[in-house]
């Protein structure tokens, strides 16, 4: 009798309510990309209420310069090599450093606020998805020196047509943005993906820069030779 009963209270059990969204699978669709805005609606760079540092100004860099501020690894050339022809690394690269009043305006900045201004310099990298773009938008029309406060609406901005996504990474005393432009409506980023992925690498592996020492001596570098230049000073805290 005790089975019967058992019996009959299972069939007369309610189906258990499942939600819509667990009872139907929905096929797997292509994730969109998000990373990717326009260049009204990118993020540009951020000044917090340091407003003076709007007016500090940041120089265009000569490639070596960049590669050597990444700790770029050293590329071993023989003599058959030289005569080739070879482009130099990263080609679609357009990047901004602190120029040496900058870098001493925020020392000084620090020292007249009793250290509530900020000692952050401010590196700006642009990857382009092809050096055709690059030389279109930054090469033609990109000053050599420009105030920080006008890199949104001059430099950001004013890639019209374009779609970026921004990458902010803090190290020490240098913050940098790096900026990566495709044409608007573009998928993936070109054949030059290997250039944003080394970049991108290059920063996030760098140690935190306690001063500004590696990049004040730049501007005064004739040359930069990767044979003769030491390994760039970096220290973690």
């Amino acid at each position: 009798m005790a089975e019967k009963e058992k019996q009959k209270q299972k069939q007369h059990k309610k189906p258990k309510h499942q939600h819509p969204s667990k009872s139907v699978k929905s096929p797997p669709s292509a994730a969109p990309d998000y990373s990717f805005k326009p260049s009204s609606e990118v993020k540009g760079l951020r000044f917090g209420g340091q407003f003076i540092v709007k007016s500090f100004t940041i120089r265009r860099a000569r490639p070596l310069e960049l590669l050597k501020l990444l700790s770029y690894p050293p590329t071993t050339t023989t003599a058959a090599d030289k005569k080739k022809t070879t482009t130099p690394p990263l080609p679609t690269t357009a990047a901004f450093l602190p120029t040496n009043f900058t870098i001493l305006a925020h020392h000084a900045w620090h020292t007249l606020t009793l250290g509530l201004g900020t000692r952050k310099s401010k590196v700006v990298v642009f990857v382009f998805e092809s050096e055709q773009l690059k030389c279109a938008a930054a090469d033609r029309g990109w000053p050599a020196e420009i105030p920080l406060g006008e890199v949104n609406r001059r430099l950001v901005r004013g890639l019209t047509g374009c779609e970026l996504a921004r990458f902010k990474f803090r190290k020490g005393c240098i913050t940098f943005y790096v900026y990566a432009v495709r044409r608007e409506g573009s998928a993936g980023f070109g054949g030059f993906g290997e250039d944003l992925r080394l970049v991108l690498q290059s920063v996030a592996s760098l140690n935190d820069f306690l001063d500004h020492t590696a990049m004040l001596a730049m501007p005064n570098q004739r040359s930069i030779d990767f044979a003769a230049v030491p390994p760039l000073a970096a220290m973690a805290h």
